[in-house]
């Protein structure tokens, strides 16, 4: 398309309410957000709505008279959706989306057999309530039909994102690479938490005394890479104070088993003095 597409969003969650601005701000007209009919929903697409002048619709009254549908729901309502809308037709919709990190353009497969082009496009990036993160430099990856990927990657641009095209065969190792990035890595903290209890240090002492070498540990991963990053009785080859750490965390399984499994990734990967010696222990100890 030579002009910038109108766009209607289906969903009002939390996905929706950072892209919906976003888009509105690099230019974009969105036309309407499609939701559905139980009040919570209707009030959060309301308050979405009234942000970038777009009407609330929901599936049996939406208008289809934008060039592109972007999909902002759950993963289990994405198919189900398309098929929903793709049997109201619609001769202005060309193009479709869906931000399922997990889920390749195929579940827009109803909409595709009307000839309207599809693809996924996924921010890697964490949504919550709350925060507002800017979209300066996020990856979206990008799955689906050829001009809709290229769509795709226009608005990226416009949205001050770097986008990527990402083969079919390797969307589930990217979600799980994305799993990794943020949602499991809260899970990593979580246990951070349980640490700092043996040490004394309720949650919220233990996670505002974690975070100054947390931020230095990833500006220096960030700026000189893992192996310049590393430091500790690992990279010492210090076995008596991991030995010790070891006898400690038997009383709690769940952090010792995420130490253990840390330790041997460190092992693999990164530059550990008695090496052998270290193994050899860890192996024991599970």
């Amino acid at each position: 398309m030579n002009r910038k597409p109108v766009v209607a969003v289906v969903g009002a969650g939390s996905l929706a309410s950072f892209l919906v601005p976003a888009l509105a701000t690099a230019g974009y007209c969105i036309t309407e957000i499609i939701t559905r009919t139980r009040p919570q929903s209707r009030t959060r697409a309301s308050g979405l709505a009234g942000k970038v002048g777009a009407r609330v619709a929901t599936m049996d009254n939406a208008a289809l008279n934008g060039d592109l549908l972007w999909f902002c729901v759950p993963d289990g309502e994405i198919r189900k959706t398309a098929a929903a809308l793709a049997k109201r037709g619609s001769s202005k919709i060309r193009f479709a989306f869906h931000s399922s990190g997990a889920l390749l353009s195929k579940e827009l497969d109803d909409l595709r057999r009307t000839g309207v082009a599809v693809a996924s496009v996924h921010p890697l990036m964490t949504f919550v309530s709350g925060p507002h993160p800017s979209l300066e430099g996020v990856p979206f990856a990008l799955e689906g039909d050829a001009a809709a990927t290229n769509l795709a990657r226009r608005i990226v641009r416009d949205l001050r994102g770097e986008s990527f095209r990402l083969p079919s065969r390797r969307k589930a190792a990217y979600h799980a690479w994305a799993t990794m990035t943020s949602p499991l890595l809260v899970a990593y903290l979580v246990t951070l938490e349980e640490a700092a209890r043996e040490a004394g240090l309720g949650p919220k002492d233990g996670r505002r005394m974690s975070l100054p070498i947390i931020r230095q540990t990833l500006e220096n991963y960030r700026s000189r890479g893992p192996e310049h990053s590393f430091s500790g009785p690992f990279m010492r080859g210090d076995v008596a104070t991991v030995a010790k750490h070891l006898a400690l965390l038997k009383k709690h399984p769940r952090t010792r088993a995420v130490y253990v499994a840390l330790a041997h990734a460190a092992l693999a990967r990164l530059p550990v003095k008695n090496r052998r010696r270290l193994t050899r222990m860890l192996t024991l100890s599970t």
